[in-house]
């Protein structure tokens, strides 16, 4: 018969627009083909073609493991396979240096246009449309492929909102509000377009120079196969494989406050591009991350700002007229268009800028009393601090159901090999200071990333933006 689901995709699509905090959709994805894609079918697929797996340490160390400090190999999922399950194959392998009990592996953020190019039928295998999205599939999804331990650092995405569905193990999710973002020392160091990492290490945090951690408010989740964890803008997130092989499928969704997300990011890299490519390239300092290949230069990076600022303006007044024409006729307009991190898409058509905006005139309480929590929409509840102020202590789910005290949520890249330099910690002063100087000098002079992680704080940029936009109005 036909595969009768809780929520119509109306009604999944206000959700997911208006809901400000966590939640995992069960029973909405029973049919789609997708859920076939484990690592044996995906290899079947891929026929041999190789993919880039990102490799790391499972112990726990006080600092996080940025993908600067990784190790990449190129393998075919049958390699990857035959290494998670310890045969004896993989001995002459691309994985042969690596130990599967002391490293994690992890084939991440890998764009499913560009891995399936040549078998675009596939695409349809992701059904994005049961959430309220018509047209968008698999073509506007990554894929997300690792084992036991495979993690990234804590982050948030500047752009859009997160559909996450789990395929294939089990992924344990450590969310944060936004609200929380001073509480994790938010650093662009190592830089990547739209990716605010954490100094925290979640799993290990150092208390003693990241005391405010302390105050942070865990939500944490684990989430098994056929459910989709929502991610709500701008929540941090620390996501961790925690069986032997996992498979996820995520999709961004675009929101009206991706506009000036955009000015801020533009504003961002102008600034850390400048300081840091001003520096001497002696100093070692890989302050770019494996996804951004290069240093963009000053007249493109400031082109790339008034691109941003049109395209906010542009659409601030698309949406006015819009909205005039919505009380005129009792019609509202949502429309959502495809948000994918680390690109650069400054443009906005017309009918794509009537999004859904915030409705200030009913509270947080009120809104959250219309949701439809229930057996098909679990909420992601806080954790308690004293008993997980690490993040490291979680309860688990047997598939079968999710429990109130359950959260957790991570997100993901794909990289080329290169090595760490941690922001503040290995990175000393360029000139030292003579033994004359004042008796006020401190002992360790600030470096450049001190001031960049005080000169591109997500509270300063904001300002700046306004200030910028402001301007532009005048």
């Amino acid at each position: 018969g036909e595969d009768v689901k809780p929520f119509t995709p109306e009604k999944t699509k206000e959700i997911v627009m208006s809901l400000q905090q966590p939640a995992v959709f069960c029973n909405m994805v029973g049919n789609w083909p997708a859920l076939h894609w484990d690592v044996k079918y995906l290899s079947a697929v891929l026929e041999g073609r190789t993919v880039q797996f990102r490799l790391g340490l499972k112990t726990v160390d006080l600092v996080p493991q940025f993908e600067t400090s990784c190790s990449y190999v190129e393998a075919t999922l049958e390699e990857f396979l035959a290494w998670s399950c310890g045969q004896p194959s993989c001995v002459s392998g691309p994985f042969s240096c690596y130990d599967y009990s002391k490293y994690w592996a992890y084939a991440d953020y890998k764009y499913i246009a560009r891995i399936f190019e040549d078998k675009p039928e596939i695409f349809q295998d992701v059904r994005w449309s049961d959430f309220g999205f018509p047209g968008r599939s698999g073509k506007e999804s990554t894929l997300w492929i690792g084992s036991e331990g495979a993690n990234t650092p804590c982050h948030l995405d500047s752009y859009g909102c997160n559909l996450v569905l789990q395929v294939q193990g089990r992924k344990r999710w450590h969310l944060f509000p936004p609200g929380d973002t001073s509480f994790l020392y938010p650093t662009r160091i190592p830089y990547e377009e739209s990716s605010i990492f954490s100094k925290v290490n979640i799993a290990n945090p150092d208390l003693k120079r990241f005391p405010e951690f302390r105050n942070s408010t865990a939500h944490v989740v684990t989430l098994s196969p056929g459910q989709v964890l929502l991610v709500p803008r701008h929540w941090w997130h620390y996501v961790e494989s925690i069986d032997p092989v996992t498979v996820s499928i995520n999709s961004w969704i675009e929101l009206d406050a991706d506009h000036e997300a955009r000015v801020e990011e533009a504003i961002t890299r102008m600034l850390v591009c400048a300081i840091k490519s001003a520096e001497n390239p002696s100093d070692g300092d890989l302050w770019l991350n494996p996804t951004e290949v290069e240093a963009t230069s000053h007249e493109i990076n400031l082109q790339y700002l008034n691109e941003a600022v049109f395209a906010y303006l542009r659409c601030q007044e698309t949406s006015v007229s819009g909205q005039a024409r919505s009380s005129s006729t009792g019609a509202e307009q949502r429309t959502n268009t495809s948000c994918k991190r680390k690109r650069r898409e400054v443009g906005c058509e017309p009918e794509g800028c009537a999004l859904l905006t915030q409705d200030c005139s009913t509270s947080k309480a009120e809104e959250l009393q219309k949701i439809p929590f229930g057996p098909h929409l679990i909420q992601v509840l806080p954790q308690s601090h004293k008993t997980n102020v690490m993040g490291a202590v979680a309860i688990e789910s047997d598939g079968r159901d999710l429990h109130e005290n359950e959260g957790e949520h991570f997100g993901n890249l794909h990289c080329k090999r290169k090595r760490l330099l941690m922001s503040n910690d290995c990175e000393t002063a360029a000139h030292q200071m003579d033994s004359d100087c004042s008796p006020c000098t401190p002992q360790t002079a600030l470096s450049t990333n001190d001031l960049l992680d005080c000169l591109v704080n997500p509270r300063v940029i904001s300002l700046v933006a306004q200030l910028l936009l402001e301007r532009t109005r005048v």
